[in-house]
């Protein structure tokens, strides 16, 4: 590619709309191997050894499109949002600096946005943090949770009382930089031109998908995934991903093995919900049908509109509602 880049493509919506696919056929629709590469926008696709709960593609489905951070970190790291903005950054930069073009793929919404929106994160404490959550273990995180309301209501009405973890980072980030929590949070600015695709269905039939899903993760070994992972060693952040969190309480003794594969379902289908909140609510997506015969289409005519100019590619503009009820 010569002169200007063309608008960054992200594809992104809930587990199960099928978002993988689509990139592997847009990518080919757009010039194949030679042409375009994929930088993964999930959260958990970033670990070795996690591949059937995450349904990463394999080399098989990816169809010759290289596919970046999928795979490359060790589950014991706790990989940061910041660190992943960086390094996804940096791998489309270097698509570009080749003459490619880069697609972000994923259904993790924060580390959408940490991509291709402007994004800070302020730095950590160690002794702050750990001063927060020992005042957590003595006193509970409803006191916190006061404390954040007084020092920054809008970011405690944002998270509620339950999110410990996120009551303590909002109260650090606080502490250590004195400028309230939701200065760091998300704006609504693309730092390049973007056009973000969703990908979304309807509700009954996503929640379907969602079982089927997790059905088919279990035939192809997923017990014996998390298991092989555990032996390594997990930290925190991979322990809370979905699949490997209810079957890690399966091997304590907490639940039954029936009972994490319907908590796997279950959990799955309310992980739906919640990136729907991240992404319903950004009025730049244009939503099209992951069940339509037309979908690849869909998606080409949004990406071409862009390139034309036809979209706007920065702040915020109205566009079709999202499909799910």
């Amino acid at each position: 590619m010569k002169g200007e880049l063309p608008p960054l493509v992200a594809i992104v919506g809930p587990t199960a709309t099928g978002k993988s696919s689509l990139a592997v056929a847009v990518a080919h629709a757009l010039g194949g191997p030679d042409r375009v590469e994929i930088v993964s926008g999930d959260a958990y696709q970033l670990y070795r050894g996690m591949s059937i709960g995450t349904a990463a593609m394999t080399m098989h489905e990816r169809q010759g499109i290289v596919h970046h951070l999928v795979g490359v970190v060790d589950p014991q790291v706790d990989l940061s949002v910041a660190q992943y903005q960086r390094d996804a950054r940096a791998a489309i930069q270097d698509v570009e600096m080749r003459g490619k073009r880069a697609i972000l793929v994923g259904g993790s919404g924060l580390y959408i946005r940490a991509v291709v929106d402007d994004m800070q994160f302020p730095g950590t404490d160690d002794a702050v943090r750990g001063e927060l959550e020992k005042r957590a273990a003595e006193h509970g995180s409803q006191a916190l949770f006061e404390e954040l309301v007084a020092r920054d209501p809008q970011a405690a009405h944002r998270m509620g009382a339950s999110n410990e973890r996120r009551i303590i980072r909002a109260l650090e980030v606080i502490t250590i930089t004195g400028r309230p929590f939701t200065a760091f949070l998300p704006q609504a600015t693309y730092v390049r031109p973007t056009v973000t695709i969703g990908v979304d269905c309807d509700r009954s039939v996503l929640d379907q998908r969602v079982e089927s899903r997790v059905h088919t993760m279990i035939s192809q070994g997923l017990e014996d995934e998390v298991r092989s992972v555990l032996q390594q060693g997990m930290g925190r952040t991979a322990s809370r991903a979905v699949g490997y969190a209810e079957f890690l309480r399966y091997f304590d003794g907490e639940i039954s093995r029936d009972q994490a594969v319907a908590d796997i379902i279950t959990h799955t289908r309310r992980l739906t919900r919640k990136q729907m909140g991240w992404f319903g609510r950004d009025s730049r997506t244009q939503w099209i049908d992951a069940l339509s015969p037309s979908v690849l289409h869909d998606a080409l005519v949004c990406i071409d509109r862009a390139d034309h100019g036809e979209i706007f590619l920065s702040d915020t503009t109205p566009t079709r509602r999202r499909l799910g009820t």
